[in-house]
């Protein structure tokens, strides 16, 4: 007789935010939708990480895992067409160098040294935002509003307040996508229900506790795509820049690792209620060396070349973490919480 096949492992997923770097995150989430021994639950993103979560939200609700994988295909090959055709490339020298970097392109030194000097208002003055034309194409937001089976959280933060904004499914809108990938040097103020909002990478990139106290699974998986550690000190003004910036945008994600920790050592001690107080096991999926690598002006590289690498960067990443880590999924964390984030 057969064995009886086992039930999936259901997981929660939570995506960071990193430009085009996030077809890295496409990749894992393809190998992930292809996996029957997992079940996503819930995703959280910010940014391009909110993006990847709505696309395959839509696509999931409209052909569940293969059409989630279709959907996230569809909108990364768009973005890519996109990229082919935008001003900002790497110079013939970047491609030759091989780096994907962008480094020695005359349009993108222009870009980045006018988006020093000048707001979103003075360059753009009509606001046009291309990803508006991309998001709406691809994310049918009245499915993904009434999706029951899968749960969907997008970060963005509220300018007024310095809070976090979460909308879930319920909430999801265009502007909601919108505000989440909002970096305030390259796009205007997005607006929702009278507020102002930017980046959601700024207060959670992503944030966890919607997985935590929404969702039933312990397991939450981080797809970092942006390095908590760097053993190089820069030196270059833009260097310097980048890495404040990647310190910004993990120091929420810091914190809320830190206080899962401390509750799950609490739990564990047992000077709190298991009944009252779930023990949480985090795993994480990333690139590594390779990724890190790849320097701040890659993550403006949307060509489909570029895309394409970093797609099958993911897919590998995850093949590679469900091999060593899927026997730890409902027993334990696959990673050392307190010496990464403590």
């Amino acid at each position: 007789m057969a064995a009886l096949q086992s039930a999936p492992k259901r997981i929660n997923l939570a995506f960071q935010g990193g430009g085009s770097h996030g077809a890295f995150t496409w990749g894992v989430a393809d190998r992930l939708l292809g996996e029957p021994r997992v079940e996503i639950e819930g995703i959280c993103g910010a940014s391009a990480g909110a993006m990847n979560a709505s696309v395959l939200a839509s696509g999931f609700a409209a052909g569940g895992r293969a059409g989630a994988r279709a959907a996230l295909a569809a909108f990364w090959r768009q973005i890519g067409e996109a990229g082919n055709r935008s001003p900002i490339q790497p110079s013939w020298l970047d491609q030759w160098l091989g780096t994907n970097r962008m480094d020695y392109s005359p349009t993108f030194l222009a870009f980045d040294m006018v988006s020093r000097l000048f707001s979103p208002y003075e360059l753009n003055p009509a606001n046009v935002n291309p990803l508006r034309d991309v998001v709406a194409a691809n994310i049918d937001f009245g499915a993904v509003r009434g999706l029951s089976d899968l749960k969907v959280f997008v970060c963005a933060t509220n300018v007024r307040t310095g809070k976090i904004k979460v909308f879930e499914n319920k909430d999801l809108c265009i502007e909601a996508v919108l505000a989440s990938a909002c970096l305030p040097f390259m796009f205007q103020t997005v607006w929702y229900e009278g507020e102002p909002y930017w980046d959601g990478g700024y207060m959670g990139n992503p944030a966890l506790y919607p997985l935590i106290y929404n969702c039933k699974s312990q397991d939450v998986v981080l797809v970092q795509i942006n390095p908590l550690t760097r053993e190089e000190v820069p030196r270059t003004a833009r260097d310097i820049l980048d890495r404040v910036n990647e310190i910004s945008f993990n120091s929420s994600l810091m914190r809320e690792m830190r206080a899962v920790h401390f509750v799950s050592s609490l739990v564990a001690a047992g000077r709190l209620p298991a009944d009252e107080f779930r023990d949480m096991y985090v795993h994480i999926v990333e690139g590594g060396a390779p990724l890190n690598g790849l320097g701040a002006s890659t993550k403006l590289n949307a060509t489909t070349s570029f895309l394409t690498h970093l797609f099958e960067m993911g897919v590998a990443a995850a093949d590679a973490w469900l091999e060593a880590n899927y026997d730890a999924l409902g027993q334990r964390s696959s990673v050392d919480v307190a010496s990464i984030f403590l």
